[in-house]
């Protein structure tokens, strides 16, 4: 239909270089949302996996908005996915199960937050919501008769192990 030369629609419609290549740019930026997706398609995800792939998609999307190599279109689409991603990462905030799963989650503990450069206040939050859930919750079914003392200490919930 756009092949006949009589509807001019070819000359309308048809894409010139510029934009092809902005459709391969755009493709390279949507790659990692792509493989977000098939990573949490293809296990279970659980919600200690949630915020490091959130980080990893957001490192992308600011490297993007700032590579002075790519088209200024695609540093606007990249902007408006980091601003939605924003929208959703800030949601994590209002539950505090996210915070708990990544200090519990034995590969995340607290390291994870620091090493993200989160700030000192926020992960200190994060540990006191922990503590705050575990007296509330867990705390009252240990065998006072049987068990040894159960607290946290700020050293149960570091990392421990050496990553190289």
């Amino acid at each position: 239909f756009t092949g006949d030369a009589w509807n001019k629609l070819r000359e309308m419609y048809e894409l010139d270089e510029f934009e092809w290549e902005l459709i391969e740019e755009l493709c390279k930026v949507l790659e990692v949302l792509k493989d977000a997706i098939l990573f949490f398609s293809r296990s279970t995800p659980n919600l200690a996996n949630v915020i490091p792939a959130m980080d990893h998609i957001n490192d992308h999307l600011t490297a993007t908005a700032i590579d002075s190599s790519i088209p200024s279109p695609i540093h606007s689409a990249a902007g408006l996915a980091k601003k939605t991603l924003n929208k959703y990462y800030s949601r994590t905030d209002e539950s505090e199960v996210y915070r708990i799963a990544m200090i519990l989650h034995p590969q995340h503990k607290l390291q994870y937050f620091q090493n993200s450069g989160w700030q000192e206040d926020w992960i200190s939050t994060a540990l006191n919501i922990l503590r705050s859930q575990y007296e509330l919750n867990y705390k009252t079914f240990r065998d006072t008769d049987n068990a040894p003392s159960t607290t946290l200490e700020p050293d149960a919930t570091s990392d421990v192990s050496s990553k190289t």
